[in-house]
């Protein structure tokens, strides 16, 4: 029997190659903001709270503010992620356009 994890190797889609169009820099910012939003509805609705330090056995996170208020290396983990699914969304084949 193996452990949960044990030997996992992450392997995502290599989109080096992609570069996002410029009309899309400005849904990679809204993209960040909502990863957040829900990020911390799901942590509040399973009982988390602000706390300046992180602390998983009292379910505090200093994290849990509003996204303007998030130190800059959290902001720019939320920005990677929205760029990255973008480029994931690109690379497959599909179009993003506004209406």
């Amino acid at each position: 029997m193996t452990m949960k994890g044990k030997g996992y190797v992450p392997e995502p889609v290599d989109t080096r190659g992609v570069e996002l169009p410029v009309e899309l820099m400005p849904l990679i910012e809204e993209m960040a903001r909502n990863v957040h939003e829900v990020w911390a509805r799901n942590r509040m609705s399973e009982g988390w709270a602000y706390g300046p330090e992180r602390d998983d056995v009292a379910k505090k996170h200093p994290c849990l503010v509003a996204y303007e208020d998030l130190p800059d290396s959290e902001k720019e983990y939320d920005r990677a992620t929205s760029q990255e699914t973008l480029k994931l969304i690109l690379k497959s084949g599909f179009c993003i356009s506004k209406k």
